[in-house]
């Protein structure tokens, strides 16, 4: 009918992605700067950010499958239909 009120989206695990992403996003970048790719900052050319970007990278990425199966499984449970 037209007045029936709309179900809830459930929005969970975008708050992981969204820190994935960014992790994701911060740990190429301290990566490419560690190791010179991309130069004018105090971090260029220091071989402890070519370590620990990957490192966060990682992490990142692990957050993004941590959101995205949260978000799947919350689907599951309240569908829109």
């Amino acid at each position: 009918m037209v007045n029936e009120p709309t179900p809830s989206v459930p929005l969970k695990g975008w708050l992981q992605m969204s820190l994935g992403v960014l992790a994701l996003t911060l740990g190429g970048l301290w990566t490419l700067q560690g190791l010179d790719v991309v130069t004018g900052s105090r971090m260029s050319d220091v071989r402890l950010w070519a370590v620990i970007g990957p490192v966060v990278a990682v992490a990142g990425l692990v957050l993004v499958v941590i959101g995205v199966k949260v978000r799947t499984r919350s689907k599951r449970k309240n569908p829109i239909d």
